[in-house]
């Protein structure tokens, strides 16, 4: 047998070619990070990309990986195959890793689920063992750490859970028993603070979710960008619920604060847009159906024309209450009005719809989030009708500033939902917050907060300019002019009884409808008999 230490090289690169291929695939499947960086990653399907991070100070205890796609799920694992226990797949995903004493390296593992190609952005964060440990003291999830938000969606609202934390502990040393007492120097003291950050309205781009999920991937990041909606203890249950905005990019943060140590950590953050980016029906690219806007284009036409001319145009405002009302309601309305002349029930109805609007106004800000009003529909329905019944009090008093002030008012908000159903703006949900409440009984403990942006102040400045031109265009008009059209029938018996008694009136010698009808039948059954020669005779 030769020597292989006599062998040519060229055999040497013959054998070593295979595993120099080998060992260029796996750098080429490597991506290294760095502590608090941000990296795009990329992978197709039957591709595993290993993240790759070194040269960990000591004083880091543990490290957290995220990483974020914009609809797509991926993959990430503790292992090169994943297994139950040791992978997440979701959309927004992390990992937790405890460092051992001497650990100065770590590499984690990230693919695609569903065999088809991941874009996406990841980052790896430090905490020192003063830190609490977001999701240490899980009991409901498949990790044994979890840090993950999970969230959940549907028309109404969106819900958002996470594990408990644990308290910070060195390197290599045992973490602190989760349940065992509540005392001080236990997991009990821990303070959970959530936080919400609206993306721009109207922009379903990539590029606008990671720059957001930049803003708001650490501790610093979520308090000095998020909104801070809702504190827990360790006492409350880990979950918040919050009003559901299909289209609209919402991120969801939790930060796990530790009041002792004057430390804190962040979990990792989740989005949603509460609508689907696959589907083909009525999904983020598709919102809103053909349908639907053609119905809310014709609702804001109708709506500029009763802001403008509701109400010398009263039976069109009539109408309008039929269709609110019903049928039943619409027609017992309409016939107050046209045999009684009574204007009153109309007014009442046309008061209670302003007060409706404006009573969803008011729980629009956020008063309508505070604690007492969300946990308790008795406290926030008695408040509300209130306000509903209080404003049609003044239009017993000016019935025709009344009117013509809820024609402005609803005919422009009219307007502005007809532009929502092209442009999304958060105007809208001014009354469809109070339908959600209404119909769905778990809604009540949503938060109702929604963006407001600069597409919001330009529909809020068009809705106050349409109510007050609308307004002071009808008042100026009407100001001569009777409070109310008369009613037809009190006016086709004042006409009747004016022919009866003016002599001189042509119209008072036309003989009845009964008299003219019953002569017109006779005309059409008579038989024509002929009437002979007419011809005079010549003599």
């Amino acid at each position: 047998m030769k020597d292989p230490r006599k062998m040519s090289p060229w055999i040497w690169c013959v054998l070593l070619f295979p595993l120099a291929g080998e060992v260029q695939a796996q750098v080429e499947n490597q991506v290294v990070f760095l502590l608090g960086m941000f990296q795009n990653v990329s992978f197709s399907q039957n591709e595993t990309v290993q993240a790759v991070v070194s040269r960990i100070p000591f004083e880091v205890a543990y490290i957290m990986l995220q990483f974020h796609t914009q609809y797509r799920n991926a993959t990430l694992s503790y292992t090169r195959m994943p297994g139950a226990g040791l992978s997440l797949t979701a959309v927004d995903s992390g990992l937790l890793s405890h460092l051992r004493p001497t650990q100065t390296s770590l590499s984690l593992f990230l693919l695609s689920p569903d065999g088809s190609s991941v874009a996406g952005m990841g980052v790896i964060l430090p905490y020192t063992r003063a830190d609490p440990v977001p999701g240490a003291c899980n009991m409901e999830f498949n990790l044994e750490i979890d840090p993950n938000v999970y969230l959940h969606y549907n028309l109404y609202e969106t819900t958002v859970r996470f594990a408990p934390a644990n308290i910070g502990y060195t390197r290599g040393g045992f973490p602190p028993a989760c349940d065992v007492s509540k005392g001080s120097d236990t997991r009990w003291r821990l303070q959970y603070d959530i936080y919400q950050y609206f993306l721009p309205e109207n922009d379903l781009s990539e590029q606008s979710l990671f720059n957001s999920i930049e803003n708001m991937a650490n501790v610093q990041g979520m308090t000095e960008n998020g909104k801070l909606v809702l504190t827990l203890s360790s006492e409350d249950v880990t979950q918040a619920a919050f009003s559901s905005i299909p289209g609209q990019g919402v991120i969801y943060a939790v930060v796990v604060r530790d009041p002792v140590r004057n430390t804190s950590a962040a979990y990792v953050p989740v989005h949603t847009y509460a609508c689907s980016f696959t589907s083909t029906m009525d999904g983020c690219l598709t919102l809103g159906m053909v349908i639907t806007k053609v119905f809310f284009t014709i609702t804001g036409l109708a709506g500029l024309f009763v802001c403008f001319f509701g109400h010398r145009f009263f039976k069109c405002v009539r109408l309008s209450l039929t269709a609110v009302m019903g049928v039943v309601g619409g027609v017992i309305l309409v016939m107050s009005w046209w045999r009684f002349g009574s204007v009153m029930a109309c007014v009442v109805v046309v008061g209670l719809m302003l007060g409706f609007l404006l009573a969803s106004i008011v729980f629009f800000t956020p008063l309508g989030d505070i604690d007492v009003f969300r946990r308790s529909d008795v406290a926030f329905w008695i408040p509300f009708c209130c306000i509903v019944v209080v404003v049609p009090l003044f239009f017993v008093r000016w019935p025709r500033e009344g009117n013509i002030t809820t024609c402005g008012v609803v005919g422009g908000y009219a307007v502005v939902l007809a532009v929502n159903a092209y442009v999304y703006t958060s105007l809208s949900y001014i009354t469809l917050n109070i339908l959600k409440r209404f119909i769905n009984n778990n809604f009540s403990a949503a938060f109702t907060d929604v963006p407001f942006q600069t597409i919001d102040f330009i529909m809020i400045t068009v809705w106050v300019v349409l109510c007050i031109s609308g307004i002071v265009v009808q008042l100026y008009r009407e100001r001569t002019r009777p409070f109310f059209p008369p009613s037809p029938y009190i006016m086709w018996r004042q006409e009747r009884e004016r022919r009866k008694t003016n002599v001189l009136d042509p119209s008072h010698h036309v003989p009845a409808l009964p008299a003219r009808f019953l002569t017109r039948v006779r005309q059409l059954t008579r038989q024509v008999e002929p009437a002979g020669e007419h011809t005079p005779l010549l003599l």
